[in-house]
């Protein structure tokens, strides 16, 4: 997932069609995945930019998730948005916490040890069960950082863009 634009965080992708009737197969980021069908509406990016739909209906499928979209009625205009990310308007989120934050919010953040050395920039996010992982993307290597506040992650700084992590750069 890239970096979001600030008034839009892509939470999924539409991956495919359903059935004849205008229905999409979602690949959806958020946890659980179908917590994607409670955004109304989803904003689908296009090439003149993020197209508003309203979402008619939506549910958990196996290990997928389904929506029907307004105005979306056979299954030759669902294979048209094939591929087009999903968003929602940031005000749409619910508000956190302090010192909490979305995954979306610290992709593309530059990652730097305490000692202001340079790790990279964070590519994505993902989980292992034990604790989230930062992957950071540096000059010659990528780096596995383990999402462990105060231990590893010492500070984030949104406005800065800066994460500071306590990290040996040559693992």
């Amino acid at each position: 997932m890239a970096r979001q634009h600030d008034d839009y965080v892509i939470v999924g992708r539409v991956s495919g069609v359903y059935g004849v009737r205008g229905w999409v197969k979602v690949f959806s980021h958020t946890d659980p995945r179908d917590n994607i069908t409670r955004y109304d509406p989803w904003y689908l990016a296009t090439r003149e930019g993020w197209q508003a739909r309203s979402v008619e209906q939506g549910r958990a499928h196996g290990k997928t998730v389904i929506a029907k979209l307004e105005g979306i009625d056979d299954r030759n205009q669902a294979a048209l948005l094939a591929g087009h990310d999903i968003a929602i308007r940031r005000d749409q989120l619910e508000a956190l916490a302090e010192g909490e934050y979305y995954w979306s919010d610290l992709i593309g953040l530059r990652v730097e040890t305490p000692q202001g050395e340079m790790l990279g920039t964070v590519e994505y996010l993902m989980e292992t069960g034990a604790n989230d992982v930062l992957v950071v993307r540096g000059e010659s290597r990528k780096h596995l950082v383990p999402y462990i506040k105060d231990q590893v992650i010492r500070n984030i700084d949104l406005e800065r863009g800066i994460i500071t992590a306590d990290w040996d750069p040559d693992f």
